[in-house]
C-alpha cells in the first residue's frame, strides 16, 4: 500500500529584493512533504518545525551580493531558512532519536530534512516555553550574552541590557515604541520621538557611554560616537537601519574613534556556539528567578510569516517576532 501523501506548507523567496521588503517578494505555498523516514544509511534527520524565528539579518540574504557574505544569499524559488524549534520525526544520526526537541537552522516550512544535524542543539529545559528557543534561549539570546560578556568585557560588577543590569551596570535602552521601554533599565527613550538623537544621548549619559551595543547603524551610530566615553567600546552585531537601503548611509563622526580612543568590534554568534550550553543553563536560571523579562510577538501559521517578517522593519513588532508553525 502506498504511503499517504503529506502536505508541506513552505515560504519561498520569489525574487531578489531591492529596497524595502514587501509581501510580494515572498510567498507561502503548499507542496508535497519530503519522505518522513530518513533513507537507509543516511545520517540526517527529518524534523517537524514547531516555531520559526523572524530575524533582521534574513533581509540581507534576500539581496544578491556580488562579493560573498558571511552567509549565503537565499535563492529565488527556494524555501527560506532561519533558526527554529523542531521535533525530530526520524533520525539516522546516533545523537538524535525520534521525539527529541532541538533548535537550530531549519526551513520555513512544516517539515525539513536536515543533512547536518550536528549543527542542532538539544533543548534541555522543555519546562520553559519551547518558543523561547527562537529567542532568549536561542541564537538572539546567545548573541546578547556573547556581545556583552565576551566582546566588550565590561569592567563593572534588550536581553543584553538586562544582562548588563544583572551585573550592576547603568543601562539606557533605545526603542521605536514606548512599550519597549519596560525591561528594568535605568532609563529609556523612544528614538522616533527625539528630534535630536545626540541631545537625547547627552541627556541620558551626561558622563558618556562606556559600552554601546550596536544593532542599528546609520544615524544612531553617528549620534552615539560623540557621546562615547574615553576608551569606550562599541560592539556591533547588526545594522537593521541599513538592510532595506539600496545605498548604505555614511557615518560622519568616525574621527571620534581616534580622539576618544574607542574600540569598535564586530562579531558573529557562530563563533560562540561552543559556549551555548553554559549560556543555556545561566539564562534558564535567570528566567526561573524572574531576573530577566521576556516578551514575544507570536503569529500563527506559515501563511502569516511574510507579514511577520516585514513587521521587524516597520517598528510594529513589540517583543521577539516569531511564527508558530505547529503547537505541541
Amino acid at each position: 500500500m502506498a504511503a499517504a501523501t503529506v502536505s508541506n506548507m513552505r515560504v519561498i523567496l520569489k525574487r531578489y529584493v531591492t529596497g524595502l521588503l514587501s509581501e510580494d517578494d515572498i510567498e507561502a505555498a503548499t507542496v508535497e512533504a519530503p519522505p518522513l523516514d530518513v533513507p537507509t544509511g543516511s545520517k540526517g534527520v527529518v524534523v517537524k518545525n514547531l516555531y520559526v524565528s523572524c530575524d533582521p539579518y534574513m533581509r540581507n540574504r534576500m539581496t544578491r551580493h556580488e562579493l560573498p557574505s558571511y552567509i549565503p544569499d537565499f535563492v529565488p524559488g527556494e524555501v527560506l531558512e532561519n533558526f527554529g524549534v523542531m521535533k525530530v520525526i526520524s533520525s539516522g544520526h546516533l545523537d538524535f532519536k525520534a521525539g527529541d526537541l532541538v533548535w537550530g537552522m531549519t526551513g520555513w516550512e512544516e517539515y525539513t530534512v536536515i543533512n547536518n544535524p550536528e549543527s542542532l542543539f538539544k533543548i534541555n529545559h522543555p519546562e520553559l516555553p519551547l518558543s523561547y528557543y527562537t529567542g532568549i534561549l536561542g541564537m538572539p539570546g546567545l548573541t546578547a550574552y556573547a556581545g556583552f560578556f565576551d566582546v566588550p568585557k565590561p569592567k563593572k560588577g534588550q536581553v543584553v541590557g538586562q544582562l548588563a543590569k544583572i551585573t550592576g551596570c547603568y543601562v539606557i535602552g533605545s526603542a521605536g515604541y514606548d512599550e519597549k521601554s519596560k525591561f528594568g533599565f535605568d532609563d529609556a527613550f523612544n528614538y522616533k520621538k527625539e528630534q535630536d538623537l545626540e541631545a537625547a544621548l547627552r541627556r541620558c549619559f551626561p558622563e558618556g557611554i562606556d559600552i554601546y551595543y550596536e544593532n542599528v547603524g546609520g544615524k544612531m551610530l553617528d549620534a552615539v560616537l560623540p557621546n562615547m566615553s574615553l576608551g569606550g567600546r562599541i560592539v556591533a552585531c547588526g545594522m537593521i537601519s541599513q538592510y532595506n537601503l539600496e545605498q548604505p548611509e555614511g557615518v560622519r563622526n568616525l574621527y571620534y574613534i581616534v580622539t576618544k580612543r574607542l574600540r569598535m568590534e564586530g562579531f558573529h554568534v557562530f563563533d560562540y556556539y561552543d559556549r551555548y550550553y553554559r549560556f543555556e543553563e545561566e539564562m534558564a536560571g535567570y528566567l526561573k528567578e524572574e531576573k530577566v523579562s521576556y516578551v514575544e510577538d507570536v503569529v500563527e501559521g506559515l501563511d502569516t510569516a511574510p507579514a511577520a517578517l516585514i513587521r521587524l522593519f516597520t517598528g510594529c513588532s513589540i517583543g521577539k517576532q516569531l511564527v508558530a508553525v505547529a503547537r505541541e
